[in-house]
């Protein structure tokens, strides 16, 4: 069963006077979590804030935030409030993939073996390491198998929660 909201970033601080936030973002590129105009706020009971307003500054996103009553966050101490917080958004806001690509969200959990039916782990996270996506993988020990299809990823089967790949245990 899939998450009703995913996780899309946090609130890393306070950005100016005047009520905005600054914006870890885990989308790529960071600024197309400002796409998203209903955030799900997580921190202690959480609440749904509409992005008033938004944009890149620097490598940093910054947004103006409502807060749960629906009026604009106009204060620096209220936003600071807000440290901490992970962003979420409904998953059906999420734009819909072809069969072949996935969700980072998704693929954690799933149980990793080779060709030959060897267990190696379970995804711990995904990464990116620049030139590829990277599994971390965790069993004996953490592994970090590279996203590289088809060469090393051979299959992705979401409903059995299975990914098979050429990596030996050794490795």
């Amino acid at each position: 069963m899939q998450a009703r909201r995913v996780t899309l970033g946090r609130v890393a601080g306070v950005y100016g006077v005047q009520g905005w936030i600054r914006v870890y973002s885990y989308t790529d590129p960071p600024h197309n979590i400002l796409k998203y105009k209903r955030w799900w706020l997580s921190h202690g009971e959480g609440y749904e804030t509409e992005v008033l307003d938004g944009r890149q500054h620097g490598l940093p996103v910054v947004a103006q935030l409502s807060n749960a009553k629906g009026e604009a966050i106009t204060d620096r101490d209220q936003a600071a409030l807000l440290i901490g917080a992970e962003i979420q958004v409904e998953r059906e806001a999420l734009p819909k993939l072809r069969k072949d690509q996935f969700y980072w969200i998704d693929l954690i959990g799933l149980s990793v073996e080779n060709t030959e039916g060897q267990a190696l782990g379970q995804v711990r996270d995904v990464t990116s390491n620049g030139a590829q996506d990277v599994l971390v993988v965790a069993g004996e020990g953490e592994r970090l198998i590279p996203f590289v299809r088809p060469q090393i990823i051979k299959s992705v089967d979401l409903a059995e929660k299975r990914i098979v790949c050429d990596w030996q245990l050794d490795w």
